[in-house]
């Protein structure tokens, strides 16, 4: 019997909203861990969450009042659930190739200096060719 091809996962994060971003990276993480090759794709406000300085900013529910979003954060903590930042290390540290948006970074002004470690600025002329097409699966967040 030949070798089976791993299996390849696209997830794309397009908000900057914690628990969005948090299922996202975790989903990944979780199908890194089960043999696939993951690429994780920052686009739109998802850039956010891959900004050295904004990636511990983001909130859960900012459109809840502040002690919604208190409860659900404290309740994470309590759970003792690892941060972004330590997903991020972890993915990039496991193989996951973490790919920011070259549209919205200019659009939000940044530069290459402002991503957490491990994020490379996704080729607008191959990402969709090489990457989204030829993958079993497309997980938008």
């Amino acid at each position: 019997m030949g070798t089976q091809k791993a299996k390849q996962a696209s997830v794309m994060l397009f908000h900057d909203e914690l628990c969005q971003v948090f299922n996202g990276l975790m989903t990944a993480l979780s199908l890194l861990r089960a043999g696939a090759e993951v690429t994780v794709f920052f686009g739109s406000r998802g850039i956010y969450a891959v900004h050295l300085e904004r990636v511990n900013e983001l909130r859960c529910l900012p459109d809840q009042p502040d002690a919604v979003q208190a409860r659900v954060e404290a309740r994470m903590e309590t759970m003792n659930l690892p941060t972004v930042d330590d997903l991020l290390t972890m993915l990039h540290m496991e193989g996951a190739l973490l790919l920011a948006c070259p549209l919205n970074k200019e659009v939000f002004e940044m530069v290459d200096g402002d991503f957490v470690e491990g994020v490379a600025v996704a080729d607008p002329e191959t990402y969709y060719t090489d990457i989204v097409m030829p993958a079993d699966m497309n997980l938008v967040f």
